[in-house]
C-alpha cells in the first residue's frame, strides 16, 4: 500500500511540474532571431530609396544639395561647380556630384538597377524583448512583440555633425537604444515579421 501510494505522489508530481511547465514557453530568443533576419534585408542608409550617380542639384536649393554636400565633407562624394543653360532664360548654378574613391569602396550598389545604389550603415539588433502580446497564450500564432534595438559599429562618416544634420532619420538610429514594436505570425518556416512600428519604421527600405 505504502508502495502504490508513493508511486501515486511521484506520478501527481510529474504531471503537476509538466503542467508548470507549460505556462510559459514563449521562445523570446525565436522571435530575436525573427525580427534580426528582417532587419539584414533592410539595412540603415542615408536615403530610404536608392540614387543614382553621377547626380546634378540646383545650388539654390537647399533641400537637393545639403545631403550631397554633407557627403563630399565626409569624403563619399565629389563636388563640381557648373554653370547649366536653359532655354530662353538664361543658365543657372549647379553642383555636379559623383562618387569619390572613398566613396566608390563604401557604396551599396543596387543590383537591380545599373548606376543606383546608397551608403548603409548596417543593420539594426535587437538588444531585448521587452513583451509581447498575448503574454499569457503559448500556443498563439500572432504576437505583438516590445523590443529594444540599436546599430552596433557605426563608420566614422555616418556619425559626423554634418552627416547627421543633413539625415535626421540615420541620426536617430544612430543616437543609441530604440525602441520599436513588430507583428510575428507563425508560418512553416517560424517566426515572420509582417510589420514594424517605431521611430524609424516609416525609412526602413523598401
Amino acid at each position: 500500500m505504502r508502495k502504490t501510494r508513493i508511486a501515486t505522489y511521484a506520478i501527481c508530481a510529474t504531471l503537476l511540474m509538466a503542467a508548470g511547465c507549460k505556462t510559459n514557453t514563449v521562445d523570446k530568443m525565436a522571435f530575436k532571431s525573427a525580427i534580426n533576419d528582417y532587419y539584414k534585408a533592410k539595412p540603415v542608409c542615408v536615403w530610404t530609396t536608392t540614387v543614382k550617380f553621377p547626380a546634378q542639384a540646383d545650388t539654390s536649393n537647399d533641400d537637393q544639395t545639403k545631403g550631397f554636400d554633407a557627403l563630399v565633407d565626409a569624403g563619399l562624394l565629389t563636388r563640381q561647380s557648373a554653370e547649366k543653360k536653359r532655354f530662353l532664360i538664361g543658365s543657372k548654378q549647379v553642383n555636379n556630384y559623383d562618387l569619390s574613391d572613398k566613396g566608390r569602396s563604401t557604396w551599396t550598389a543596387d543590383p537591380s538597377q545599373p548606376g543606383y545604389g546608397n551608403f548603409c550603415v548596417g543593420p539594426r539588433e535587437v538588444t531585448n524583448i521587452d513583451s509581447y502580446t498575448p503574454p499569457d497564450n503559448p500556443n498563439a500564432t500572432q504576437y505583438s512583440v516590445a523590443y529594444h534595438y540599436d546599430i552596433a559599429g557605426a563608420p566614422g562618416w555616418a556619425t559626423s555633425p554634418e552627416t547627421k544634420t543633413a539625415f535626421p532619420a540615420l541620426a536617430a538610429d544612430l543616437s543609441g537604444q530604440q525602441t520599436a514594436t513588430a507583428a510575428l505570425v507563425k508560418s512553416s518556416n517560424g517566426w515572420q515579421v509582417s510589420s514594424v512600428q517605431g521611430p524609424s519604421a516609416s525609412d526602413l527600405p523598401k
